[in-house]
């Protein structure tokens, strides 16, 4: 499952670095026009975890309009169809899990505000997928972040590969393309989905910008990440509003989850795969009790600093 915000991460805009920028400039302006100029098709493989995963990709650019499709290869079937960066159907063991919210808007490359905690550096040249491409590394500046190391391709920007390590440079995912073709463009046939894909409603966001604009808010962030937009939805299954924030740092990305217990049993998680942590407490509030979870691409001690810090009005934090 974790396949899916990956590639919309890597191929929505947000990694797209040129091979030789001169200035930020330069890097803002590929930025904004690589996710609605680039069109491609290829087969790229993901592993996590120790665990392997081949996948098939068309996108389509035209006309202003992104349509991307994407099919596992081997393993349990899994297909996503999106449009414009909104999930119209999807299929197999991802249909659970996935949630119909627009991807963010493509954002500026602020290549100031990331140079505060990340090293931004050409580390030399390569060759994937029979591509020639130009190593970037970003390495953060303290312990509440992963690196990332992109294989740009030199001719199109698109990244061929790309690692995520740990701070003591452990592997934790890899995404590589096998074969990348940019200069043919995706047929309607091959973004025409399978009978499978069933289609995901629509839900409604808000967007936030303030963190004092939302119900919930934390005593401590990570330094640079900031709120960038909040969601309430009524589950399906426990039919609870479940209220969610959205925090990145420009590269990197954590989500926050509360949702009503009513005294209901519960217990904290902590758990990690591959580089998706999930931490998760119990609050106990004055109209009841709330369950806290942490999901995203962090280390584990930062997910858990951020659960514990986390205030409503009137809330008194419980270890229950």
């Amino acid at each position: 499952m974790r396949a899916i915000p990956l590639l919309s991460l890597l191929l929505g805009g947000w990694f797209v670095l040129p091979a030789h920028a001169d200035d930020a400039q330069d890097t803002l302006k590929r930025l904004a026009q690589a996710q609605q100029q680039q069109s491609f098709q290829g087969t790229f493989v993901y592993e996590r975890n120790g665990s392997f995963s081949t996948h098939r990709i068309w996108h389509r650019v035209d006309g202003g309009k992104v349509r991307e499709h994407l099919l596992q290869l081997d393993g349990s079937p899994q297909e996503v169809l999106r449009v414009n960066g909104l999930t119209q159907c999807v299929s197999g063991t991802l249909e659970a899990g996935v949630s119909n919210l627009p991807d963010p808007p493509a954002r500026t490359f602020d290549v100031k505000k990331l140079s505060a905690f990340y090293d931004i550096k050409d580390a030399g040249k390569s060759r994937v997928a029979g591509r020639a491409a130009t190593i970037i590394a970003l390495t953060p500046k303290d312990q509440h972040r992963y690196g990332i190391e992109l294989h740009v391709d030199n001719e199109t920007g698109l990244p061929l590969k790309s690692l995520l390590l740990s701070d003591k440079g452990q592997l934790l995912e890899r995404f590589q393309f096998t074969d990348l073709n940019a200069t043919d463009l995706p047929s309607d046939q091959m973004l025409q989905p399978s009978a499978d894909c069933k289609p995901v409603g629509v839900m409604k966001a808000r967007s936030e910008t303030r963190a004092d604009s939302a119900p919930w808010h934390f005593e401590w962030v990570p330094p640079g990440f900031e709120l960038t937009g909040s969601t309430s939805r009524i589950d399906p299954t426990s039919k609870v509003l479940v209220t969610s924030l959205m925090y990145d740092d420009g590269l990197s990305r954590f989500s926050v989850f509360i949702e009503p217990v009513s005294g209901a049993t519960v217990t904290d998680i902590r758990t990690q795969l591959g580089p998706t942590v999930a931490v998760s407490r119990r609050l106990a509030t004055p109209k009841g009790d709330a369950m806290v979870t942490v999901v995203g691409e962090i280390p584990i001690g930062t997910a858990e600093r951020i659960a514990l810090s986390m205030r409503g009005d009137d809330v008194q934090a419980s270890r229950k």
